[in-house]
């Protein structure tokens, strides 16, 4: 199947009397890393869950790869996704989680080792999942996500609790991904982070588009032109 990225095409979302998404129209490239910002309660989260088929858009559509998630042959190879780190049984063992998932996603049990490895939790894969911190749940979550080898990978907020070291060895690995063809789509808050990783930017706020397009399309650098297109009103570090 081709993967030539996600697109969203007058993207709308409406919750009674609330409209959380307005009209959204933009494309995330394959072969780049996007960023996916705005403040709290700009509609990010609603907006990757419609991407992910979770959530049912109120008018227009997002398409991975020109289909709509829920009609991808085989959504779990295609697209990886993390979008909390609560989702893990506390007593179950971090490699223990992947072969549930792995099985229940139909994907080879020797996946397990190669991802746990890719994500530097090797050490820790006996461990049961009570025991981790944020940080290597985070981990945990994105090796999830990689089983599948997906072509596409849709991040919700993936540096949660990551230390500096962390933060760069997430950094590194998404850039290897987009440059080995994948589209990566994640959202974050650090703006200092997301200045170092990213080669393509989409912003929202109150539900609408700011600005989507390369990262060195902005009038100058990303936090100031960032509070500048949501009227300087984000929680930013």
């Amino acid at each position: 199947m081709r993967h030539d990225g996600i697109s969203a095409r007058g993207l709308s979302k409406r919750f009674g009397p609330v409209t959380a998404v307005r009209d959204l129209t933009f494309d995330v490239p394959a072969g780049q890393v996007t960023g996916f910002l705005g403040p709290n309660g700009a509609g990010k989260s609603t907006t990757l869950r419609m991407i992910l088929g979770l959530v049912r858009p109120s008018a227009g559509e997002a398409l991975i790869g020109g289909h709509r998630y829920d009609d991808l042959p085989q959504p779990r190879r295609a697209v990886g996704a993390v979008l909390e780190t609560t989702g893990f049984h506390p007593g179950r063992r971090g490699r223990d989680h992947l072969r549930v998932a792995a099985r229940a996603a139909g994907l080879p049990a020797g996946r397990v080792d190669e991802v746990l490895d890719r994500v530097g939790l090797t050490d820790a894969a006996g461990r049961r999942v009570r025991g981790y911190s944020l940080g290597m749940r985070q981990r945990l979550g994105l090796a999830a996500a990689l089983l599948g080898d997906p072509q596409v990978l849709i991040l919700d907020e993936p540096a949660n609790g990551l230390d500096p070291a962390g933060m760069a060895w997430l950094r590194g690995l998404l850039r290897d991904l987009a440059a080995q063809g994948r589209t990566v789509l994640f959202s974050s808050h650090v703006l200092s982070e997301v200045a170092q990783t990213v080669d393509h930017l989409v912003i929202v706020h109150d539900g609408s588009l700011r600005y989507a397009g390369p990262l060195d399309g902005l009038d100058g650098p990303l936090e100031t032109a960032f509070l500048t297109l949501v009227g300087g009103t984000a929680d930013v570090r």
